[in-house]
């Protein structure tokens, strides 16, 4: 569906026409209410990083029908969709950023409930081709490892959002009823970690960041992760409709405005991530891990098949488990979705479609070993650190190289605060020290599951291994290579 922008200003046809038109606005004032999730790092280059950087203000038309305007720009933060779906529902926020199951729940009561308006979904902030992102966590102590162990437990999970839809598909796909096998809570990321901490709680489902998280802080291990499903994840933008028809350039600023907080991020993925630290509590280990180079999550704003099938899916999930009163067709996602507005923000940014996808879906790990200066071929076999105070990611061809270059490190007194590898069956970026690995010789791979490692290592003959036990055996091995 395609908008035509709807004229809100008086304006007087003279030899002076802008200067009228200025003096027309006086005293106007035009709301931009924004809904965003700060902590959930998929929404960061549409949310903390747009407000922060005060790029929306930089995009905004300020001539023709806009002169002499006054923005009234408000911005809320929330720990998940549905409170944002609410709120435009009440005419509070205009654009709404959110996962791709609240995000569809939010179009559906648009289009069943609201009188008003409707719900249109014009853009992607960040997505996975296979769910990655998503997850269930057990406490770090927890004896169980797999969905099945969670029979006549009790699971927690902020109801309605991304994380709810994976937990009941991943519950559903594992033979467990989610109604009668498990005690189903609900629970915002916060109290969900700290109920992780004290035992309170058998499981936690949770979205980005925080199934990445609680592990990397200490006090969970994740026991599915939502690439498992193989179904795409996705979190996107909404806006109601009045407001896009009657501020259809507003809109386009908005979107120009994201756009440029993506080219930020890829110039500079750490420092970025750093300052979203700052904006959201995140670790920045953790937002670059997801968004960085090979990250879990691609920075691609169009709405393209994935993103559709992603959207398509959560309807169809929802309405098998009754999560949907007035069940719809998936396919109608198709009716309240329009990619016009971004696809004019790229044109009037001088950016080619085709070429903001494909650098999207390129932004991989590059450049030379830091160990040894080979060129780094493969980014799914790469691994890297961040050292502790130091500005940039160090890069390595292999996890081998990187644990050889790790001990030389150490060894001058210094530490990183965090490992990177990529699961050797399907590429998914992971912390080193929350993986398993088979080592044989120099050849070293990094496993999500331990199942999936202690297969490879009977396949292979390798040894299975946690990271420590990994740098003890590199550590009786001399580095011959300068490290940087």
């Amino acid at each position: 569906m395609l908008f035509v922008g709807a004229c809100s200003t008086t304006k007087t046809t003279t030899t002076d026409g802008e200067e009228a038109t200025a003096s027309t606005n006086s005293g106007k004032v035009i709301r931009i209410a924004i809904g965003t999730q700060d902590q959930v790092i998929n929404t960061a280059v549409g949310g903390a990083v747009v407000r922060e950087l005060d790029l929306l203000e930089k995009h905004l038309p300020k001539d023709g029908e806009y002169a002499g305007v006054e923005y009234d720009i408000q911005w809320s933060s929330y720990t998940s969709g549905p409170p944002i779906t609410n709120k435009m529902l009440a005419d509070q926020i205009d654009i709404g950023l959110m996962g791709d199951f609240p995000a569809v729940i939010n179009l559906i009561k648009f289009a069943q409930e609201a009188q008003d308006a409707d719900s249109i979904f014009i853009g992607t902030l960040a997505y996975s081709p296979n769910g990655a992102g998503n997850a269930i966590m057990v406490p770090k102590d927890s004896d169980v490892t797999s969905l099945a162990d969670l029979k006549g437990g009790t699971v927690s999970v902020p109801f309605g959002s991304a994380a709810h839809g994976m937990l009941l598909k991943a519950l559903s796909d594992a033979g467990l009823n989610p109604e009668t096998d498990v005690t189903l809570i609900s629970q915002a990321p916060e109290v969900g970690g700290s109920s992780l901490r004290t035992g309170q709680i058998d499981a936690h489902a949770n979205f980005v960041p925080f199934g990445e998280l609680f592990p990397f802080r200490g006090f969970a291990k994740k026991i599915f992760d939502g690439a498992q499903t193989d179904s795409p994840t996705l979190h996107g933008i909404t806006v109601r409709s009045d407001f896009a028809e009657e501020h259809p350039e507003i809109v386009v600023a908005y979107l120009k405005a994201m756009l440029e907080a993506n080219q930020m991020f890829r110039e500079d993925p750490e420092g970025i991530s750093a300052q979203i630290e700052e904006w959201s509590g995140v670790e920045k280990e953790v937002v670059y891990m997801f968004l960085g180079p090979s990250g879990l999550q691609a920075l691609n704003p169009t709405i393209g098949d994935v993103q559709m099938t992603a959207l398509k899916n959560s309807i169809a999930t929802l309405t098998s488990l009754g999560r949907i009163e007035k069940p719809v067709d998936p396919n109608e996602v198709v009716n309240w979705t329009d990619e016009s507005f971004l696809r004019t923000a790229m044109e009037e940014l001088g950016l080619n479609y085709d070429d903001v996808v494909a650098t999207a879906e390129s932004y991989e790990i590059t450049g030379e070993d830091a160990l040894t200066g080979e060129a780094i071929e493969d980014p799914k076999r790469a691994a890297q650190y961040w050292v502790q105070g130091e500005e940039k990611v160090t890069n390595f061809a292999s996890i081998a190289n990187m644990v050889k270059a790790l001990t030389a490190l150490q060894a001058e007194g210094q530490t990183a605060d965090a490992m990177f590898v990529h699961d050797h069956n399907n590429g998914w970026k992971l912390f080193a020290e929350n993986s398993y690995f088979v080592s044989n010789g120099d050849e070293v791979a990094a496993f999500l599951l331990e199942s999936e490692a202690q297969a490879y290592a009977s396949q292979t003959g390798g040894t299975l291994t946690a990271f420590r036990e990994l740098q003890e055996i590199y550590a009786q091995r001399p580095v011959l290579v300068g490290t940087r």
